[in-house]
Parts: C-alpha cells; sequence; structure tokens
C-alpha cells in the first residue's frame, strides 16, 4: 500500500458551507459545514472513490505528473 496524494479545491457556498472536488477524481464531490469537516469528508470520498475503482479492477488515477496553473483573465460583468 502507498500514500496517494489528491489536490482538493474548495469553495465557499452563498447559502454556508464548503464544496470540495477532487480534479483528478472525476464526480468525486463532497460538502462541510466549516472546513475542517470539508477536508474530513473530502478524504472519506477519495478513499471511498479509489475503494471502488479497486472493486471493479480500474486503475487509479494519480497526480504524478499534474501540472497545476492559475490563469487570470479579464472579463466584462
Amino acid at each position: 500500500m502507498r500514500d496517494l496524494r489528491y489536490k482538493i479545491a474548495l469553495r465557499k457556498e452563498p447559502e454556508g458551507g464548503y464544496t470540495i472536488t477532487v480534479p483528478s477524481l472525476p464526480g468525486c464531490v463532497t460538502y462541510g459545514e466549516i472546513i475542517e469537516e470539508a477536508i474530513k469528508m473530502a478524504r472519506q470520498a477519495i478513499e471511498l472513490y479509489i475503494e471502488s475503482l479497486q472493486a471493479h479492477n480500474e486503475e487509479i488515477p494519480t497526480e504524478d505528473d499534474a501540472l497545476e496553473y492559475t490563469l487570470t483573465v479579464k472579463a466584462n460583468a
């Protein structure tokens, strides 16, 4: 067993709480009322996602070759 690292994205929701997505794991989305809970839920969601992949003999995505950029664009709002 090896340790896998995944980036998570937290988005503060207007009605409160945080939605978390895991870009390297399509469809892996969860929610928490506070940041600490959201991170805990993300860990659980990732673990369950990986368990499902293993149960179906599917490849587990990694971020070994992933690059991350932040772009700034202009928009007329």
